[in-house]
């Protein structure tokens, strides 16, 4: 698949992976739309437009199946498709299990991995008819390796995976892939909080021995939307953190 012309809609898109994952695909000629729960910013829309493409800012709660649809309404309507999702909105909620109450769990679910459910079924509804398409969900190596104080946020990233996979199956046949990315330590607003004791010690773990970029991400997520014969594949992007033998 060509990217010049095609339009490409991220969740979570104002900032950190979102934003470069979207900046990537108008890199490439794609037009995008640009995805929060509050109103987008002229000022964002205007930066994705200096690549020279179409910009639309869509707000609303992906956890929120209408709202969901009404999103890719939106964009079906005002670019005329959905060639590409990337669903990358996610919250984290970090506790130890112990200390965790079933509001904190259910909302890393609700949005993680209902939010995806959401927006993918609206929008597989749209490609099946087009006969093409591609779907990049967003994961994380804590849904493959579990992690302390993660029970919910790795569950709902496990979920993502097992997810993915399954549509990949099902969505094949109508020329649709849908793939997963599964980032590791990469730097952002997210990991920016964490202690220099903490980023040395997860430094060490890591095979390249150190954290990545948000465009590491992002160019991932464009070599995915222009390989149709790549799909229900998992892909790190995590320095070396996780090997599969």
């Amino acid at each position: 698949m060509d990217l010049k012309e095609k339009n490409v809609f991220v969740t979570g898109s104002t900032r950190g992976i979102g934003k470069a994952i979207a900046l990537a695909f108008a890199s490439e000629g794609a037009n995008v739309v640009l995805n929060g729960r509050s109103e987008i910013s002229q000022e964002k829309i205007a930066e994705i437009e200096a690549k020279g493409v179409k910009c639309i800012g869509v707000s609303g709660d992906i956890a929120d199946y209408t709202s969901a649809g009404e999103m890719i309404q939106k964009a079906v309507d005002e670019l005329g498709s959905v060639d590409i999702l990337v669903n990358n909105a996610g919250v984290t909620n970090d506790k130890l299990l112990l200390r965790m109450s079933d509001e904190d769990f259910n909302k890393c679910i609700q949005i993680n991995l209902n939010g995806t459910f959401n927006m993918t079924q609206h929008v597989v509804k749209k490609m099946m008819k087009q006969r093409s398409g591609s779907i990049i969900n967003i994961a994380s190596v804590s849904g493959l390796l579990g992690n302390v104080g993660q029970a919910n946020y790795a569950a709902s990233k496990a979920g993502v995976v097992g997810f993915s996979k399954s549509v990949a199956r099902e969505v094949a046949s109508r020329g649709i892939t849908c793939n997963v990315i599964a980032p590791g330590f990469i730097e952002t607003e997210m990991t920016d909080v964490l202690t220099d004791k903490i980023k040395e010690q997860t430094t060490q773990q890591i095979p390249l021995q150190r954290y990545g970029q948000v465009e590491d991400v992002a160019n991932v997520a464009t070599f995915l939307a222009v390989n149709p014969y790549i799909t229900g594949q998992v892909i790190n992007v995590d320095g070396g953190l996780v090997m599969h033998g």
